[in-house]
């Protein structure tokens, strides 16, 4: 039975991986062995950052308002609690955008959070 061999796939797949790795330096981008490595890596690169965004993103909007809350005399975590009981249902994204936007309306919400707070 003669030997097979399948050349056209395999050429293809080659291919396909050098074509990925189109920019990386040196034999990242030549050898295909180098290049797989260097995809995969980068592939598992990608999956775990696009969590980590999440996370990161959560981090500075609450850096934002706590430093826009304590100009106003009043810690993140009590704010956050006031605008509860307030029933002021805003996310993290949205109030950290007003307390870099529009301070007026921020020391609108603290005022709503602070009146929450002292019933």
């Amino acid at each position: 039975m003669p030997r097979v061999t399948n050349p056209v796939a395999r050429h293809k797949r080659k291919k396909k991986v050098r074509a990925l790795s189109k920019g990386y330096f040196g034999a990242r981008s030549k050898l295909y062995k180098t290049a797989k490595n260097a995809i995969e890596r980068g592939w598992a690169y990608a999956y775990r950052d696009r969590r980590r965004r999440k996370r990161d993103f959560r981090r500075l909007w609450i850096t934002r308002i706590n430093a826009a809350a304590r100009q106003h005399d009043l810690k993140y975590s009590r704010f956050m609690n006031g605008l509860r009981a307030a029933g002021v249902e805003l996310n993290r994204k949205a109030l950290a955008d007003v307390a870099v936007r529009d301070p007026d309306a921020f020391g609108d919400l603290i005022a709503v959070a602070k009146d929450s707070l002292a019933e």
